[in-house]
């Protein structure tokens, strides 16, 4: 077929119709357009994307050049170059947080891995380019300043609480402030004075995440947080056996009684695979949080099978290097980009987060 020059406004309306996956909204009306080129069949162009996108850049770049192929007639090659597009976090809530996602990651029990999860969850972001913050509100057992192999106290300059910087995150845990094996006896005004404190009084900057580690089982953290400022969701971690699986509902029954939508389902200890053979033994059974959330209607971000390598790594307070063993981060990378295609899903359809299905088919 002889080259002819492409319509230029079937080009633009195409450009115009292609949505944020941070904001839902068009990148052309956002300015994260440039440089586009037409030459015979071929379209080139640059997109901008903030950090918030960081994880799915590139399956982005290709969502674009695969929604100009198919609404643009006559093209039949696209280039997608990237590049860095600011958006600075909004001030949310009372306490005027600067984050553009606010995420729980929740459990019914204790004992099923959920602070792990939720650092991963944090670890992963922040390597992807994104900024991230981590917040333990597991204030009767804070597990992060341990998995991350951090037992400083924070500073506090111009009134405000210095998070502490490690494996890329900024971290703050009533850990830091409470001697190691003493007790926190407290009741509920002052849990909430506590965690308004953590999220008010805390210097965390700009964030695109800032990822809130909860306490075990359904107390009052969740609502206080639903109180302060509006979250983006809530990640339940649960195992497979239906034991564990009963907890996990009350936890999602108790997120959506505060009106926090749930962002996704985590099967944690999903099958041990046997480093010498490869072998899979199912200790606790399998896909068992899989099937409750599709009975729940909520999304599943993925399993996570036990790896020796992530238990001790998180006890040698290195678990970001759980992400240079292969077997482990393909299975967390895979939370990361199922929670982040969730959030864009349901950006680009202009409604909440539950129910949501993965995005950006390419």
């Amino acid at each position: 077929m002889a080259d002819h020059k492409l319509d230029q406004a079937a080009v633009k309306s195409a450009l115009d119709s292609f949505l944020d996956p941070e904001s839902g909204r068009s990148v052309a009306s956002g300015g994260q357009i440039a440089d586009v080129q037409i030459s015979g069949n071929h379209v080139s162009v640059t997109l901008g994307l903030t950090s918030h996108s960081a994880i799915i850049r590139d399956e982005t770049a290709a969502a674009l050049a695969n929604h100009l192929r198919k609404n643009v007639p006559g093209v039949e090659d696209v280039s997608v170059s990237l590049t860095e597009h600011q958006r600075p976090a909004p001030k949310i809530g009372q306490v005027g947080l600067t984050a553009k996602s606010v995420i729980a990651v929740g459990s019914g029990k204790g004992g099923v891995g959920k602070s792990t999860i939720a650092a991963s969850l944090a670890i992963g972001l922040a390597r992807a380019g994104s900024k991230v913050g981590l917040m333990d509100a597991d204030v009767y057992g804070p597990s992060i300043p341990h998995l991350l192999g951090v037992n400083q106290r924070p500073a506090i300059e111009d009134n405000r609480i210095q998070p502490i910087e490690a494996s890329g995150l900024k971290v703050i845990s009533m850990g830091f402030l409470v001697p190691p094996g003493e007790a926190v006896v407290w009741r509920g005004p002052m849990l909430h004075g506590a965690i308004t404190q953590f999220l008010r009084d805390t210097a965390w900057g700009d964030l695109d995440y800032l990822i809130i580690d909860m306490p075990p089982g359904t107390g009052d953290i969740a609502l206080t947080l639903s109180q302060l400022l509006p979250l983006s969701g809530a990640v339940i971690v649960c195992t497979p056996q239906d034991v564990a699986l009963l907890d996990a509902i009350k936890a999602v029954a108790m997120f959506r009684k505060v009106n926090i939508p749930i962002l996704g389902m985590v099967e944690n200890m999903s099958g041990f695979i046997a480093p010498e053979t490869g072998k899979r033994y199912d200790i606790f059974g399998a896909g068992g949080a899989q099937k409750k959330a599709v009975e729940l209607g909520i999304p599943f971000l993925g399993e996570v099978p036990i790896h020796i390598a992530i238990r001790e790594l998180g006890d040698a307070g290195r678990a970001a290097a759980v992400y240079d063993d292969p077997a482990s981060a393909a299975h967390l990378e895979t939370l990361c980009l199922n929670l982040v295609r969730n959030l864009a899903a349901n950006k680009a359809a202009g409604k909440g987060t539950e129910g949501a299905l993965p995005v950006l088919s390419l």
